[in-house]
């Protein structure tokens, strides 16, 4: 099940962001889990919902354990890490077409509340979170945030540019920025789009009272598909985690996987 979960390419990567085991000063105690078990563990998590505690036997760790290690690597940002080491490999291959990006964001309930949660306007104003996205033109997600779900989406444009890595090209320096960037009427401000113009980026946006969001859908779909993508992993179907670098890491490796399978069908 381990090697299933995670393939022998996926390890490969992810051995350069697992922070090292800690050396410890004395010697016994418990002997320490692979990295590569605790890993399979949360894509399990991850990928079926389930809760620390119902995790199978099967992988080694408890659910406990593989939990306190989830806690570590989300403090040393390993999912957005691996990520980006994804996406490097991805961009090598020219497989990323940076032509057009388009931005959304979903919603979902917050089971135990904690920060980064607020009323949810479309659930009757029950407590939930707002999962923030840019794709490229393909859908494989550049950049990912979290917010509360009362914040407008147009507070998430931003954050998200400035938040794409510079990524590996196939041929020339690394890159961030996309030609054109597609939205729906949720970003039709003017100082945004005089902010994506200060950074050489065409803003395709729909404006709210003069023209329909239809004309954008043939580009603005592939967003749609990637949260689409994101909800085959039922793990993000709700906010189980109180912290929001925990639910911000869920986030994180599931966007890390999407770009991984589009990897890996390539090679």
């Amino acid at each position: 099940m381990v090697e299933r979960l995670v393939p022998d390419g996926l390890w490969e990567l992810s051995q350069r962001v697992v922070p090292a085991a800690p050396v410890r000063p004395q010697r016994g105690g418990r002997r320490r889990y692979g990295d590569r078990q605790v890993l399979a563990a949360i894509v399990f998590v991850a990928t079926t919902g389930c809760t620390w505690r119902q995790l199978p036997p099967g992988f080694g760790p408890s659910g406990p354990t593989a939990h306190r290690r989830f806690t570590e690597w989300s403090r040393a940002r390993v999912s957005g890490r691996l990520r980006r080491l994804v996406l490097d490999a991805l961009g090598a291959r020219g497989e990323l077409d940076w032509s057009r990006c388009a931005i959304d964001s979903v919603n979902m309930r917050a089971m135990k509340g904690g920060p980064e949660t607020g009323p949810n306007p479309v659930d009757r104003g029950k407590m939930g979170s707002k999962i923030h996205l840019v794709t490229e033109r393909t859908g494989l997600p550049l950049s990912i945030g979290i917010s509360p779900a009362n914040t407008d989406d147009s507070q998430g444009l931003e954050p998200l540019v400035r938040g794409i890595p510079p990524i590996r090209s196939r041929r020339g320096p690394r890159r961030r920025r996309p030609a054109k960037r597609h939205g729906d009427k949720g970003y039709d401000y003017n100082q945004l789009r005089r902010w994506l113009r200060s950074r050489n980026i065409t803003p395709r946006i729909a404006r709210k009272g003069i023209e329909s969001s239809l004309p954008l859908g043939r580009h603005r779909w592939t967003v749609e598909q990637t949260v689409a993508w994101l909800a085959g992993y039922r793990g993000l179907h709700r906010r189980y985690e109180r912290k929001a670098e925990h639910f911000l890491a869920f986030a994180g490796i599931t966007a890390a996987l999407i770009c991984w399978r589009r990897l890996s069908r390539q090679a």
